[in-house]
């Protein structure tokens, strides 16, 4: 059974979710939040598999209450709902630790197929949506490189840093294996280690990181 809270200070916007989720058998809602603070305290009360955020809340907002939420390094994976898709806040989201970016006008059971996704540990950014946001905003604020992240790249071996550039480019698995003439397989298992060695918690982590640590530049 998924676990799910969900954070949003309209009570209509929870309830339409919470009517979808009760007629499913393996998703749940064991709490709801008005508010960010009231997110955070629930996650760590809770420990939901999913919190679904909203991004304009009153006082705490859904920015700052994820990135509480995944700071807390619990189990609990957050994904942004939201009707602000703009990608300045798309790109906030992701930095704060969102798995997942959702808009409010998508039909109710996409949102929760997207809860499944995420909570089986996957990330729901396209690709070529994930190209577009971290070209966009991760390009253009160049971050010094943090000596513990700088440790781990170096531990990582040239083909895993090659893979962790297609990455960065917003290359899917099945691309990444056509460019190198891998596998698929071997493309997950190549995956799995970086997810460890650089202690990122899903692919969209490491997309940002490829950006921020200068693997990857944006176009023109």
């Amino acid at each position: 059974m998924i676990r799910v809270v969900l954070a949003d200070d309209q009570p209509l916007v929870r309830a339409a979710l919470e009517m979808v989720i009760t007629e499913t058998a393996d998703v749940e809602v064991v709490g709801e939040a008005g508010d960010g603070a009231q997110a955070v305290r629930l996650a760590a009360e809770l420990r939901p598999d999913v919190v679904v955020m909203d991004i304009r809340m009153p006082g705490t907002d859904g920015i700052e209450a994820t990135r509480q939420v995944t700071a807390a390094g619990g189990p609990t994976r957050v994904v942004v709902l939201t009707t602000f898709d703009e990608d300045e806040h798309v790109y906030a989201a992701l930095r704060a630790g969102a798995s997942g970016f959702l808009v409010k006008d998508m039909a109710l059971d996409d949102i929760l197929a997207a809860v499944r996704v995420v909570a089986a540990g996957e990330a729901l950014i396209a690709p070529s949506v994930t190209r577009r946001l971290i070209g966009a905003f991760a390009g253009q604020r160049p971050r010094p490189v943090p000596e513990p992240v700088s440790r781990r790249l170096d531990a990582i071996t040239d083909r895993e840093r090659e893979i962790l550039t297609l990455v960065g480019r917003g290359l899917s698995n099945t691309e990444i294996a056509a460019e190198l003439v891998l596998s698929v397989a071997t493309v997950k298992t190549y995956m799995t280690r970086l997810l460890a060695k650089l202690d990122a918690r899903d692919r969209v982590q490491l997309v940002i990181l490829a950006y921020e640590t200068g693997l990857v530049s944006v176009p023109g």
